[in-house]
């Protein structure tokens, strides 16, 4: 029996919510799309993907993006897009939820089951006020579905996520997260 999975997420942590219009799985690998819903003083850390590229545009509000030291401040109908390995984060200063699609090519299938186990930790109360899986076990695998790798001081974690993800693996974690989560 194949599960049912939800084309709409919400994080009760951070208030964010994703609607997943393509999957990669749907474009053959060649894209994922989403439309997200950023909180106001929502946003993301400093860090980088090695295996897509996103590319950011505003439906509605505001969007800021860092790429590197640069900032930019999208507004409704403009675009960013962040290639494969550059440093950046995104943001939402604005006092109004940002509405904003985010497209990742090629798509990743991780990306979005990332997403999805880390909404549904938040939903369970398994995160901390940051929207942060309290597991490390947890975290080190999001990390790896994602393509996410910390930068700056932090990038020293980076080779201890890829051991604790495999460690977590070889446990069964991240099998009892995707079934839980309906990755």
């Amino acid at each position: 029996m194949t599960a049912i999975v939800a084309r709409e997420i919400y994080n009760p942590v951070q208030r964010d919510r994703v609607m997943f219009i393509k999957t990669a799985a749907e474009t053959g690998g060649e894209l994922t799309l989403l439309e997200m819903e950023v909180a106001p003083d929502g946003g993301n850390a400093l860090h980088i993907h090695t295996s897509y590229s996103e590319r950011f545009t505003v439906i509605s509000g505001e969007l800021g993006v860092q790429l590197g030291s640069r900032q930019y401040q999208l507004h409704e109908g403009e675009s960013e897009i962040v290639a494969a390995g550059i440093v950046h984060r995104w943001y939402n200063n604005g006092a109004v939820p940002a509405r904003i699609y985010v497209e990742l090519r090629p798509g990743h299938a991780g990306f979005e089951q990332s997403l999805r186990v880390a909404y549904g930790l938040a939903t369970d109360g398994r995160t901390n006020a940051a929207g942060i899986p309290k597991n490390i076990l947890h975290l080190a695998l999001l990390a790896q579905m994602s393509d996410i790798k910390l930068v700056g001081p932090t990038a020293a974690m980076n080779p201890l996520f890829g051991a604790l993800a495999r460690l977590a693996r070889r446990m069964g974690v991240e099998a009892d997260l995707l079934e839980r989560y309906g990755a």
